[in-house]
């Protein structure tokens, strides 16, 4: 049985499906709606193409439902569902005994090889007349063409081209010539190959997208659930192709390479409209480009969902709703800060105060909140920002990053003189907040003054539903037990390890959660600021006072069954 994403089920299974065109097919089930085939047939009229191939452009429809569609009108096999993919082997074999020329296949963009029913094609266009009459004089069994995704054509193309030993294009002949570049990168094969590339990203719940050149290939790689996997390994012709599509449509210098770049692209994909932030930068073999992914359409925020015990809970519902004083949440980059505040400041957003956030870039778009995007490159800085936004009115204030001496001192100004702000910081845990604020040059009693509340986060991986049952470690039954004791009074443990299926491709989790540690800032630890206690001895005071750390969140999640003992321990670096 096939394994496809079908979101609907409104067509007739009975029906002739051969008869009807593959917009109509794509509508019956559901993968795209009538305005975007309305759209696309526009397109097709004034540019030409198939209609599949402007949908995928347009980024009305994945690759993987377009080859569903076209296995149903075309009654072909797909080629890792239907049917097995070949080996290597199996490709250079059927070459040599049909003694195939390979340039000819690499510019037909095919491969073959034999099966027991005949001689098996894979190619970009299987419907091609040229095709068909050449491979049908090599061979006397019957021609069966099937599909695949682009991404196991080009892997076994590329297999041909270094086979073929052909070098790559040398980067400094590319530098004159500007012109060339733009036109590649509007190339349909070319804008095929990156709508593909995203497509497969968030079919995958990719965060981030890795574009890394080699010296003789380039990587795409994936973050997903915060790991990076390989997704694909093109050749270094086919890389500056993607990065100029990239850079262009990115609003990027398309002929700047020796310097870091910023862009923003806005575009839809397997129709979702997504933002996507683009970064390059450049290295030895050529630039790095990085794409975070962020849809405009996202779950509702909640602090339910985000993986809160319920002391946490009660504890960052309680310091939001405070008039005035400073909340700052630590943790490195991708630790999921900024949706932690976004989810806190969307529930206390009760109408009566009002808030505005000052972002770079603005992640989320929330309702009835003022909310404000930097733009260094003319002046409109987070503390020049900040100043403005204080002649407002605002109740609450929401800094996406302190960054440095300027931005934190009008912070603390804006807690003094009665506002409530919400900011993040880049520290390893909860108490270095305290010493990062003093290092940037900020007074010791100007920190432990407005400061109401410091939390330090991290996401673990959560167990996909193939999980098994594992031993407890005494070790860690220890320490987590009189924190269960008293949250989950009568359960029992649920320790948990990852096995893997198809469903998490293999590794044994699918999606992520927060693992947290929560510090009310209270006298005793105020006292300590102000007399330039050391990190540990602010962590001893914390200690006291009862909060738990990072490793201790995870390993109560891990008691849970929500997460393994190894994924905590590869976040917090947890020694057993």
């Amino acid at each position: 049985m096939r394994d496809f994403p079908v979101p609907g089920e409104t067509m007739e299974l009975d029906e002739n499906l051969t008869l009807l065109p593959i917009g109509q097919i794509l509508l019956r089930l559901n993968f795209i709606q009538t305005r975007d085939l309305e759209k696309a047939l526009v397109v097709q009229q004034q540019v030409g193409g198939r209609l599949g191939a402007v949908l995928m452009r347009a980024g009305s429809v994945s690759e993987a439902n377009l080859l569903h569609a076209l296995s149903l009108q075309l009654g072909l096999d797909v080629v890792g569902q239907d049917i097995e993919i070949p080996s290597n082997e199996q490709v250079f074999e059927a070459i040599d005994q049909l003694e195939l020329n390979v340039d000819w296949l690499l510019q037909m963009e095919a491969i073959v090889w034999f099966q027991a029913d005949g001689l098996m094609c894979l190619a970009r266009d299987p419907l091609s007349i040229l095709l068909d009459e050449a491979l049908c004089r090599k061979s006397s069994l019957p021609l069966i063409y099937c599909l695949a995704r682009a991404q196991v054509l080009d892997s076994f193309l590329n297999t041909l081209r270094a086979r073929q030993k052909e070098l790559g294009i040398d980067d400094a002949s590319m530098d004159g010539d500007i012109q060339h570049l733009r036109e590649m990168a509007e190339e349909a094969p070319v804008i095929e190959l990156v709508n593909n590339i995203i497509s497969q990203a968030m079919e995958e719940r990719a965060s981030d997208i890795h574009i890394e050149p080699e010296a003789d290939t380039f990587d795409v790689r994936y973050r997903i659930d915060g790991v990076m996997f390989t997704r694909r390994t093109l050749p270094k012709q086919r890389y500056y192709a993607v990065a100029s599509r990239l850079k262009l449509v990115s609003g990027i210098d398309i002929a700047e390479r020796r310097l870091p770049q910023d862009g923003r692209i806005g575009m839809r994909i397997n129709g979702q409209e997504l933002d996507i932030r683009v970064s390059s930068l450049p290295g030895v073999n050529g630039e790095s480009i990085v794409m975070r992914l962020l849809p405009k359409e996202r779950q509702e925020l909640m602090l339910e969902r985000l993986g809160f015990l319920s002391d946490h809970l009660a504890l960052l519902r309680d310091w939001v709703q405070q008039p005035h004083g400073i909340v700052l949440v630590t943790g490195p980059t991708g630790s999921g800060k900024s949706t932690t505040l976004y989810s806190a400041l969307d529930e206390s957003n009760d109408g009566v105060r009002k808030i505005i956030t000052v972002e770079d870039p603005v992640e989320f778009r929330l309702p009835h909140i003022t909310q404000v995007q930097v733009h260094s490159d003319i002046g409109l800085t987070f503390a020049a920002a900040l100043r403005s936004i204080l002649r407002q009115d605002p109740d609450v204030i929401m800094i996406g990053e302190i960054r440095d001496l300027e931005t934190a001192e009008i912070a603390v100004q804006a807690a003094l003189t009665g506002h409530l702000v919400l900011s993040t910081l880049h520290t390893n845990d909860a108490m270095s907040a305290f010493t990062r604020l003093v290092d940037m040059g900020v007074e010791p009693f100007l920190v432990a003054t407005p400061v109401i509340a410091v939390q330090a986060q991290r996401l673990v991986r959560r167990l996909c539903s193939c999980s098994a049952p594992a031993g407890a470690i005494n070790s860690i039954e220890q320490r987590v037990a009189p924190f269960v004791e008293k949250l989950f009074a009568g359960q029992q443990s649920n320790w948990r390890k990852a096995v893997g299926c198809p469903k998490c491709q293999n590794t044994g989790y699918r999606g992520r959660l927060g693992i947290y540690e929560l510090v009310g800032v209270g006298d005793s630890i105020r006292d300590q600021v102000l007399a330039r206690a050391s990190l540990s001895e602010l962590q001893r005071q914390a200690r006291i006072e009862g909060y738990r750390d990072l490793t201790t969140d995870g390993l109560i999640k891990a008691w849970l069954g929500l997460t393994s003992v190894e994924e905590v321990h590869r976040v917090t670096s947890l020694h057993t």
